[in-house]
C-alpha cells in the first residue's frame, strides 16, 4: 500500500532524473519532464541515445549524471525497469516512482525488499503541486470515489 507519507517525500525531492524522455512528443516521459520542470523541479532528462532534450543534456543512464539526485521517475516499458530500479538502489538514491504501465513484479518487489521508497501504480501529474488540467480532474474523480491516496 503507497501512502500519502511516500508520495509526499518523493515530491519534496526537487531534483530528478526522468528516466523514459523521447524523440516521440506523444509519450508520457515527456509530458512528465515538461509539467514537472514548469513546477520549479530540476531535473535531468534520461534515454540511451540522446544527446539532448528540451534544450539540456540528455544522460544515458543514472550512472552518468553530474550530481546525485533525489528521486527517479521511471517512464519505460517494464522489462527495463528492474534495471533502472537496482541501478538507483546501487547510486544511493531511495525515492523511486515507477509510472503507471512502467510497473514490473520484479522492479517493486526489490524496491521493497530494498526499503526504497517506492510509489507504483499511481499517476505523478495527479499528486505533482499545482495539478493542472486533465489530471485535476482524473484526481477529483479519484477523491470522490475513494482512490485518491489520503
Amino acid at each position: 500500500m503507497i501512502s500519502k507519507t511516500a508520495i509526499d517525500k518523493f515530491l519534496s525531492q526537487k531534483t530528478l532524473a526522468v528516466v523514459g524522455v523521447s524523440r516521440n512528443t506523444k509519450k508520457f516521459g515527456n509530458l512528465a519532464y515538461k509539467e514537472l520542470k514548469s513546477k520549479g523541479y530540476k531535473l535531468y532528462p534520461i534515454h540511451p541515445v540522446m544527446k539532448d532534450y528540451d534544450g539540456e543534456t540528455c544522460y544515458a543512464s543514472l550512472s552518468n549524471l553530474p550530481e546525485k539526485v533525489g528521486g527517479v521517475l521511471i517512464t519505460v516499458a517494464p522489462e527495463k525497469t528492474e534495471k533502472i530500479v537496482k541501478e538507483a538502489k546501487e547510486l544511493g538514491i531511495d525515492n523511486i516512482w515507477i509510472q503507471q504501465r512502467s510497473e514490473s513484479e520484479k522492479a517493486i518487489s526489490y524496491g521493497k525488499e530494498n526499503g526504497l521508497n517506492l510509489i507504483h501504480h499511481e499517476c505523478i501529474l495527479m499528486y505533482a503541486n499545482p495539478v493542472g488540467f486533465p489530471h485535476s480532474i482524473h484526481r477529483t474523480i479519484w477523491k470522490i470515489i475513494g482512490k485518491l491516496i489520503k
